[in-house]
């Protein structure tokens, strides 16, 4: 058996939320209710706690022992658990218990209330758990519990488990794929080949805490270097795959070298969109995808006085406030009327607008980039900026020639099916490039949020070992400017009216974007408890199949 994956390097906390300071203390249907943070951080569950101060489904935090824990109880049950989500170090206090699962209020991870096993992504660990024994009318903890071991398939032998798979990709999906595959005791040979020179790294951050110079290069990788060997996982970098051929199942990689399979999963992801500006050639353009370009931006931006961004999309914005936390002047050129409209509507949309505003950035919008002469960037507007460097975040397409070319199934996207299989049996396809039947909106739909790529590996790693699960799960995706986030769940492609709670001026605010009054998705700023309870709210309605 493959020992439990180690616990990543990861930050004690990059981004601590703002909290559901305007959320009163509540429960939804299957939810817990928050504590009080200020108040919890004082418990002390040395001496026991008194089980009337448990309420049913109540989550509480403390101390033991100087490590930061949980109780939590479910009817006559008391668990006590790590305080803190693996991924960013979420508070799991104010997080959402539904069923016997646990739910992180920063980025939705889920995990085991039972156990503390991993259940979701985007964190890769499990939580620590302890025993909790009642002594009279108190609860108290106990010895910590040994981590969950992988379950044991070594003894299957039949054609649900492959002798070989390959991943081609390097991403969240990739990862999330060989790791699970790992988690579920598959010992078969495992391959990621991966484009990338980096092992698989946190991409979010790179237009975040990365750029902005608050979060260090060790923070970055999603996995140790060990953890690779650890796992029996071959890790290929530099490593791009050139041809498919399906018929005797192999994967070309350069002029010569080949890899055989039984199962594989393209995880190949997307690639910016790459404009073509008369005078490029003698500027300095950048693109953020790669950790490698940000570090290229890292670097060019210690001298840097001004920058232009093309696109006001979400890398554009992200690097805009990265680069304002540097004190790098910025100008966002973008041909929308307000920032990220198409996706959050209006009231959003102004919002977004102004908080860069407040903090220096200049926007050109209803413009676009007309041609390039060094430093000087002329506007169709005839407007002339000056510029160190420009980065181009025009949105990004689905890396989808090796799919197209060995004739798989395609529509913008390549397609699969519930289980995430392509129309050739024995290939999955994940992340980025996947189209996928949506239960919950009755459309084909492909994502590019990075939680749904980390899900997406999960899911047709299972798969591939024949375990038959749809991917049913709902989108969500976060953007952070300026320490605000905003958190987003579900699909909407377009809606017909968009119901504002609260005030986004204030940065307290839910919207909910529904067509023909049926609620397709909820965005909000400073409503962690909220975003979860609206997951859940999308997850347990009707389905579309």
């Amino acid at each position: 058996m493959f020992a439990a994956a180690p616990e990543a390097k990861r930050p004690p906390s990059l981004v601590l939320p703002r909290g559901d300071e305007h959320d009163s203390p509540a429960t939804s249907p299957a939810g817990a209710t928050m504590t009080d943070p200020a108040t919890a951080s004082t418990l002390d569950f040395s001496n026991g706690y008194p089980l009337e101060a448990l309420s049913d489904q109540a989550i509480v935090a403390g101390k033991l022992g100087g490590e930061d824990l949980i109780l939590v109880r479910r009817g006559e049950e008391v668990f006590a658990l790590g305080a803190r989500c693996t991924h960013y170090g979420g508070p799991l206090s104010q997080g959402l218990l539904v069923g016997e699962e646990l739910r992180c209020p920063l980025h939705h991870a889920c995990f085991s209330l039972r156990t503390g096993q991993l259940l979701r992504p985007p964190a890769f660990d499990s939580i620590p758990c302890w025993r909790v024994e009642r002594v009279g009318d108190r609860v108290f903890i106990r010895e910590r519990l040994p981590a969950p071991a992988p379950m044991d398939r070594s003894l299957k032998r039949d054609s649900s488990v492959p002798a070989s798979i390959v991943i081609v990709g390097g991403g969240a999906a990739a990862l999330a794929a060989a790791d699970t595959l790992r988690r579920e005791g598959y010992q078969g040979s495992l391959t990621i080949l991966s484009a990338d020179s980096s092992a698989p790294y946190d991409r979010p951050n790179l237009s975040k805490d990365y750029l902005a110079g608050e979060a260090p290069e060790e923070w970055l990788p999603l996995r140790p270097a060990e953890y690779y060997s650890e796992q029996n996982i071959d890790l290929a970098l530099d490593s791009r795959v050139t041809a498919l051929d399906l018929q005797r199942r192999q994967v070309k990689v350069g002029a010569s070298q080949t890899y055989d399979f039984d199962r594989l999963l393209l995880a190949t992801g997307a690639d910016p969109v790459v404009l073509n500006i008369p005078g490029s050639a003698n500027s300095a353009v950048y693109y953020l995808r790669s950790y490698a370009d940000s570090r290229t931006l890292v670097a060019k931006a210690v001298s840097a006085r001004q920058v232009v961004i093309v696109g006001g999309s979400f890398i554009g914005l992200e690097v805009a406030a990265a680069l304002r936390a540097r004190g790098i002047g910025v100008h966002i050129v973008a041909l929308e009327e307000r920032p990220l409209e198409a996706v959050f509507g209006p009231e959003l949309g102004t919002f977004v607008r102004e908080l860069h505003e407040a903090h220096g950035v200049v926007f050109h919008l209803k413009d676009t980039v007309s041609s390039l002469d060094g430093r000087r960037v002329i506007l169709r507007s005839g407007a002339v900026l000056d510029a160190d460097f420009l980065v181009l975040g025009v949105g990004v397409r689905p890396s989808m020639a090796l799919a197209e070319q060995a004739g798989l199934k395609m529509d913008r996207g390549i397609v699969v099916d519930e289980y995430l299989q392509t129309s050739v049996p024995g290939i999955f396809a994940a992340g980025d490039v996947a189209r996928w039947p949506d239960p919950h909106t009755g459309e084909r739909i492909r994502v590019e949020h990075w939680v749904v790529a980390l899900r997406q590996g999960q899911a047709a790693a299972r798969n591939m070992l024949g375990q038959r699960k749809p991917f049913d799960a709902v989108p969500f995706f976060w953007t952070q400017q300026y320490g605000v986030a905003i958190k987003y769940v579900g699909h909407a492609a377009s809606w017909d009216e968009v119901r504002i709670e609260g005030s986004p001026a204030n940065q307290d605010c839910v919207a909910t974007y529904l067509r023909a009054g049926r609620p397709l998705a909820v965005a909000t700023i400073s409503r962690d408890l909220r975003n979860l309870q609206a997951e859940l709210a999308l997850e347990t309605a009707p389905t579309r199949r």
